[in-house]
């Protein structure tokens, strides 16, 4: 079985994180960079259906050169080859854009189930998946919190409000996972000495016969008209309990229309 996981590198949550003045885009360079966390996951349940079905894990990632860093991360958890999209002209491409080079890349590369995070830390749109589905026309299994395999048949779990939904479908197929699915490995020493010496394939838009006019951002069909930094957190409100405390908080709360 041929399995792609797609990896993206984003901001680390616990770092301040800014829009640049000059293009209202991440600014990437201003804070730690590191695999996105529901990608992880990704990788785990491709490793895991590898090991239970056999074939390969291909990890894509679609980025500038750093961008490597979250490449050899995925491989060190056990993976075996990867593909890495960079190019100038992709920086500051929407999830259209985005979702049209990655859907190139797979085209090419070839793949029975590609799997991806629900979302991304960064940008949260959660549509990556959908959009790649609908490119590549193959069948789109969402938010799955178990994935089971049987010949060409796959069966997920789709996390609900209240529950799950059983979804079946035919491979070749996209399944976006959620945090729920399973507990992503960590990295052996092994591992990592090993992802050093694993295949990784660096492709342009050339390579992909994408023209770099439909991607980035002058291509964007989305962007940030404006933008302010947050305002500074505001002093609270003491109340102090001279035998009326209850009905001070209770008229607080009422001028606050939470009660």
């Amino acid at each position: 079985m041929n399995i792609v996981v797609c990896v993206k590198q984003v901001p680390d949550t616990y770092s301040e994180r800014t829009l640049k003045a000059s293009d209202s885009t991440l600014d990437r360079d201003a804070a730690d960079a590191v695999i996105n966390e529901l990608d992880e996951y990704a990788v785990e349940e491709g490793l895991r259906l590898a090991e239970a079905h056999g074939g390969e894990v291909t990890i894509l990632s679609m980025g500038p050169a750093r961008a490597a860093d979250t490449i050899r991360k995925a491989l060190s958890m056990g993976a075996d080859k990867a593909v890495h999209l960079v190019d100038d002209a992709l920086a500051g491409s929407d999830v259209l854009g985005t979702s049209a080079a990655i859907a190139a890349v797979l085209g090419q590369v070839g793949f029975d189930l590609v799997i991806l995070g629900s979302e991304s830390t960064d940008a949260r749109t959660g549509v990556l998946a959908a959009m790649l589905a609908e490119r590549l026309g193959v069948p789109q299994l969402s938010y799955a919190n178990e994935v089971k395999i049987d010949g060409t048949a796959i069966t997920i779990h789709r996390l609900t409000d209240y529950g799950y939904d059983t979804v079946q479908a035919s491979l070749p197929a996209v399944v976006s996972v959620v945090e729920k699915i399973n507990e992503p490995r960590y990295p052996s020493f092994k591992g990592i000495m090993a992802a050093k010496k694993k295949p990784v394939t660096v492709l342009s838009l050339a390579d992909i016969n994408v023209d770099p006019g439909e991607i980035g951002l002058a291509s964007a069909a989305t962007q940030v008209v404006s933008f302010a930094k947050r305002p500074a957190r505001q002093a609270g409100t003491i109340v102090t309990d001279e035998g009326d405390g209850g009905a001070k908080a209770a008229e607080f709360l009422a001028t606050q229309k939470f009660i």
